[in-house]
C-alpha cells in the first residue's frame, strides 16, 4: 500500500469510528475514482490528501470531527468543469450516503450544509464551517513552489476558457480573496497561513 493509499484508508476509518457509522463497502472505492477522473487537474485526490491531512492538525478543534471528515471527503466529489452545481450535487450525494448508513437527519443536513460553504459565497458563521472553509482555502498559504503548481493545475481544468477571460475572471476571483479583512476565518489557519497567502496572491494579481 503506498503513501497516499494508506493516509485515504486511516482516515476514511477514522472518519466512520468518529460518526459511530458504517459505510457501504463499496463507497470508499467510488469516491477515490470520481477523485481521480481525467478532466481533474487541481480538484484530485492530491487535493483531498492535502485537506485530511490538514485535517489531520485540527482534529480536535471541530465540534463534530466526523462531520467535518465526511464533508471534506465529499467536498469535491462531484466535478464538472463546466458546471455551475458541483458542490450541491456533492453534497447531495453526501447526505444520500450519510442517510444509507443510517445517520440521523441532523447529521445529514449539517454535513450538506458544511460541503455547501465551499461555494466561498460567504464567511461561514458556523464553526465547524469556517473550519472546513479554512482548510479547503489552505493552498493558497502553500509554499511558493506548491502554489505555482496549483495555479497552473487549475489554469489547466479551465482549458477551454479563452485565456483573456480566463485571466480576468481568475484575477477577480482571487482579488476577492485580498480584499477580505482576513482570508482565514480560524485563529489557527489565519496564525498559520494568512501572510503566505497575501504574499501568494499578490504575485499573481
Amino acid at each position: 500500500m503506498d503513501i497516499a493509499a494508506s493516509l485515504f484508508q486511516a482516515s476514511w476509518q477514522r472518519t466512520w469510528q468518529a460518526l459511530g457509522l458504517t459505510p457501504p463497502a463499496d463507497l470508499l472505492p467510488r469516491l477515490l475514482e470520481a477523485w481521480a477522473e481525467p478532466q481533474r487537474h487541481y480538484h484530485t485526490q492530491q487535493h483531498l490528501a492535502e485537506c485530511l491531512g490538514q485535517l489531520d492538525c485540527v482534529w480536535e478543534q471541530a465540534q463534530r470531527p466526523g462531520e467535518v471528515a465526511v464533508a471534506l471527503w465529499f467536498h469535491d466529489a462531484v466535478y464538472d468543469v463546466k458546471a455551475s452545481d458541483n458542490e450541491v450535487r456533492s453534497a447531495d450525494w453526501a447526505a444520500q450516503a450519510l442517510q444509507d448508513s443510517g445517520a440521523p437527519e441532523a447529521c445529514c443536513r449539517r454535513v450538506h450544509e458544511l460541503i455547501m460553504a465551499t461555494c466561498h459565497t460567504a464567511t461561514p458563521t458556523q464553526a465547524d464551517a469556517r473550519l472546513l472553509v479554512d482548510i479547503d482555502l489552505a493552498i493558497l498559504g502553500a509554499d511558493p513552489v506548491r502554489f505555482a503548481e496549483y495555479d497552473r493545475q487549475v489554469a489547466a481544468e479551465y482549458v477551454w476558457v479563452p485565456r483573456l477571460v480566463y485571466g480576468f475572471k481568475r484575477k477577480q476571483v482571487l482579488r476577492g480573496f485580498l480584499d477580505q479583512a482576513f482570508i482565514y476565518a480560524t485563529p489557527h489557519f489565519r496564525q498559520l497561513l494568512e501572510a503566505q497567502a497575501r504574499s501568494n496572491l499578490q504575485r499573481i494579481t
